[in-house]
């Protein structure tokens, strides 16, 4: 009985987080026909570019005698109708028992899995790609804690660290400018320009910190209305920038009517868009404190994608507790303690009295240490 097609793998994450190194790493230790090719050319790509790429690693398969080969098209959100496409000849090669295996790379999440919802439901596998880690940085790059912390999970701009204006150049043309001018402007319906690059400064600039809509549009000028500022920070999200994190109240609608908290997904935006450097940023207890709530946040959010499960943020009054994780029936409330809050915790003890969380963690100070809480996926603490 002929063994069944396995699914299209699709690898989806921001820039810069190791797609194209981890498919060619993987190319190089199978003895299967292969092709791999890039959509990220400065030529206009279409579907008929697509059907020539599998043609190729067709013709790969049959002039090999092998039963089957891999193809790997990188970039793929960047082409028109790609989905379709892909479907199309997906189809054909399962009909005619032709064993080609796809493997998708994009780095725009949101395009990929739209296109993946609307033309190849049941055809796919995603497995996200998100920022590195600490422990991955440590290991790769022998990254400190505090390296971590500023510089946050960029592989590609850790070989820059010791010479700050150059890491801070990589990371404003390379990663911020062309997320933006790439990603997000060129394949999304973006009506003001200028002011979603404005809505990024300004999640940077409030990472860690409950903005509400309103404030927002008192920092911003031409700032539309909310609906505006709320699709923009979607598609920042989308592009792995910045997050809003909801407000948890135990009722979905409440969540959806709250003001967000901002938060970089990696904490190297918040710092290469700053007038600090290392050493001035650790002077600097407020905005260190800041940095470090940040890089907590960011952890979470990344190990959410992997890991199904939901941050939030809750706030009753004055009393706040940093997140809220929830998966499923589980409920974890977290408390950062970067120098920025006061030592009561009042916001823990009134979240557990109202919600009774399965588990409370303090990190800093006398809890739970920085470095320990990002060593580990958040798993463990479920």
């Amino acid at each position: 009985m002929k063994e069944p097609r396995k699914f299209i793998q699709v690898l989806a994450g921001p820039r810069q987080t190791g797609k194209t190194t981890l498919a060619n790493q993987m190319l190089d230790e199978i003895t299967v026909p292969t092709h791999y090719i890039s959509a990220d050319q400065p030529s206009l790509q279409n579907e008929i570019w697509i059907e020539q790429q599998w043609e190729i690693a067709r013709s790969l398969i049959s002039e090999s005698k092998k039963r089957t080969g891999i193809l790997v098209l990188d970039e793929i959100q960047k082409l028109p109708h790609w989905s379709e496409t892909i479907k199309k000849l997906w189809d054909e090669d399962t009909k005619n028992q032709i064993g080609l295996k796809i493997v998708l790379l994009g780095s725009a999440p949101l395009l990929i899995q739209k296109g993946l919802t609307e033309s190849l439901a049941g055809r796919f596998e995603i497995i996200p790609v998100t920022h590195w880690s600490y422990t991955e940085m440590k290991e790769a790059f022998n990254f400190s804690l505090e390296e971590f912390i500023f510089y946050g999970g960029y592989p590609g701009a850790a070989e820059f660290i010791h010479s700050h204006q150059r890491w801070k150049n990589y990371i404003n043309d390379a990663l911020i400018e062309t997320t933006i001018s790439r990603d997000i402007l060129l394949m999304n319906r973006v009506d003001k320009p200028a002011l979603l690059r404005r809505v990024f400064f300004l999640g940077c600039e409030y990472s860690g910190q409950i903005l509400s809509y309103t404030k927002m549009l008192g920092q911003l000028q031409d700032a539309g209305n909310t609906t505006t500022l709320a699709h923009y920070l979607y598609l920042l999200s989308g592009a792995g920038m910045v997050m809003e994190i909801k407000k948890y109240a135990g009722e979905q609608v409440r969540r959806r009517g709250s003001s967000p908290k901002l938060n970089v997904m990696n904490t190297g935006l918040m710092t290469a868009v700053s007038n600090y450097d290392l050493d001035s940023a650790k002077e600097d207890s407020v905005f260190w404190g800041r940095l470090v709530e940040s890089a907590i946040g960011a952890h979470l959010i990344n190990n959410a994608t992997q890991h199904h499960f939901d941050v939030y943020y809750w706030r009753h009054i004055n009393q706040e507790v940093d997140f809220i994780i929830k998966q499923n029936q589980s409920l974890i409330a977290i408390e950062v303690k970067s120098g920025l809050q006061k030592s009561s915790l009042s916001g823990l003890k009134k979240f557990s009295d109202q919600f009774k969380p399965n588990k409370v963690l303090i990190i800093g100070n006398q809890g739970i240490t920085v470095e320990k809480f990002l060593s580990k996926i958040i798993e463990f603490w479920l």
